[in-house]
């Protein structure tokens, strides 16, 4: 069943709406999740023990590495490791998690830098998440595009809701739709899975019902034919929306829509975000 069929049941488009929704906030209220980090340390070749994280850290040309004093231990990958541990050169984007006790150590390389960022369960963001606010689903949000592939992928420099921190993506093409009667056009980047796309977007209502900084659209493989499904009511947010303490990617200049998309998830409730409507 693609988008168009659905809108003929209006009833099962929005089940499957709060299905999806249920699912976001489950995994942003996730006991390890976004909501649970208590820090963002960034390293440096100067060994520095954190308040929130055991082990005395650093990292230099050979990677990170953590000196774990006597009594203290993490799990890694399933193992349990003392004294000095490795973690290596990390590759952009890639996470470690290291376990202690009932957190959760992400070791992480974002931006071209290496970070902590500890995850406590207990952490009070994340006690007091309740949801997140959203507009009320909608088929007319739901449209087809086209989906055009660049000869080859452009490397695409993007900012980050961390100042002076910059991603960059390499944009397999673009997808090409209408909406509103408006002829659009939004730079992709690789998506989860294969063939799989994001859109990072703003719109008209940034900074009034929705996040300021961005919103994300994933989407599935487009069709042999280039034909590719955006719903709109799936706009998400990023962490960033809800914590300082992301790294999250900032669209492409391109990607600043000039109209109101009323869909999708609007601010957080931590963000002082309105009621749902």
């Amino acid at each position: 069943m693609t988008v168009q069929d659905i809108p003929a049941d209006l009833q099962a488009f929005t089940h499957d709406w709060q299905e999806w929704h249920s699912g976001q906030e489950a995994r942003i209220g996730d006991p390890h999740g976004f909501l649970a980090i208590t820090d963002l340390h960034w390293l440096s070749d100067r060994p520095e023990r954190f308040p929130d994280a055991p082990g005395v850290w650093s990292t230099d040309a050979d990677g990170i590495t953590v000196v774990l004093d006597d009594g203290e231990e993490l799990i890694v990958d399933g193992t349990a490791v003392r004294g000095e541990h490795r973690f290596g050169v990390l590759p952009e984007r890639a996470s470690v998690s290291a376990v202690s006790g009932d957190a959760v150590i992400e070791v992480a390389k974002r931006g071209g830098h290496d970070i902590v960022r500890p995850r406590h369960p207990d952490n009070p963001l994340r006690t007091a998440f309740t949801g997140t606010p959203a507009y009320t689903p909608h088929p007319r949000w739901a449209v087809t595009g086209r989906y055009v592939a660049f000869d080859e992928p452009r490397p695409t420099t993007v900012g980050a809701a961390v100042e002076g921190l910059e991603h960059v993506y390499d944009a397999p093409g673009r997808i090409e739709f209408e909406l509103d009667g408006q002829a659009l056009a939004l730079t992709a980047f690789p998506g989860h899975g294969p063939g799989g796309l994001i859109v990072l977007f703003t719109d008209a209502t940034s900074g009034v019902t929705t996040y300021a900084a961005n919103r994300v659209l994933s989407l599935n493989p487009p069709a042999p034919d280039g034909t590719i499904e955006l719903d709109f009511n799936r706009a998400a947010n990023l962490p960033c929306a809800y914590t300082d303490l992301a790294t999250c990617p900032l669209p492409p200049t391109e990607n600043r829509l000039p109209l109101p998309v009323e869909a999708g998830e609007k601010i957080p409730y931590e963000r002082g975000g309105p009621s749902a409507s």
